[in-house]
């Protein structure tokens, strides 16, 4: 049976979409906090898919967050080994730096909200994008900073304000900035949790929970089977799941 591990900053930043299709797959996940768990522990081999998951703070951020530096060389291991690693966000950021990239603050102000996203100039490198690139489709997004693309990695999503969304290496890695896996319900538990950065943002709740409600609709099936055509392409025909 083939095992997954997520790796979470912040409870309500789960797996989302994903988690079902895993289970349908098989797989048997397991959440670890990144925050509290001991990180130089855990087997960065050891899980057969590791998904790293969004959270509010920095990559830059290791005086003070330490943590931060355990979960950067985790990821570093598993990327050296070619394992299949999913990163979401802050995930994505953390792949980044793993692999000798920048990661730092946006000059065009946080992107939060939902819009659609166009395809990288190497979107072709990860075919599974084309779910997401629909007309109809549009994804969450949440974040303040972005991330150079990282060496010999294939860009395969973008936005006009942050043109840097989502980044490739190989079949193996994947590297999100935005958010494929939301669900409407869920995100009630976000509005509250980065209650502080949606104030300071000057976003309305109302109109992100309206949107929330109407492109999830769209996004929920998009998203399911991004993921499984990802799964493929990461596992294999003959992997099992």
């Amino acid at each position: 049976m083939p095992t997954a591990v997520a790796l979470s900053h912040v409870a309500f930043e789960d797996l989302g979409s994903l988690a079902p299709v895993l289970e349908e797959r098989g797989f048997t996940i397991r959440a670890v906090d990144a925050c509290t768990a001991d990180l130089p522990g855990l087997d960065p081999l050891g899980p057969d898919l590791l998904v790293v998951l969004g959270g509010p703070v920095g990559v830059y951020e290791t005086q003070t967050y330490p943590f931060l530096s355990a979960e950067i060389a985790l990821i570093r291991r598993r990327l050296q080994a070619r394992r299949p690693l999913i990163g979401i966000c802050l995930g994505a950021q953390l792949m980044a730096v793993a692999l000798g990239a920048a990661v730092y603050p946006g000059k065009n102000g946080k992107e939060i909200g939902w819009s659609p996203i166009s395809a990288g100039p190497e979107a072709g490198a990860c075919p599974a994008i084309a779910e997401l690139l629909a007309p109809a489709v549009q994804v969450l997004h949440w974040h303040g900073d972005t991330f150079d693309l990282p060496p010999g990695s294939a860009h395969v999503a973008a936005t006009t304000q942050y043109p840097h969304q989502g980044f490739v290496l190989g079949a193996q890695a994947l590297a999100l900035q935005f958010h494929p896996e939301v669900q409407a319900a869920a995100l009630e538990r976000w509005y509250v949790g980065h209650a502080c950065e949606l104030a300071g943002a000057r976003i309305d709740i109302a109109r992100l929970r309206a949107d929330s409600v109407r492109y999830t609709t769209e996004l929920l099936p998009a998203s399911r089977r991004f993921w499984r055509r990802w799964l493929d392409a990461a596992f294999g025909a003959d992997a099992g799941v």
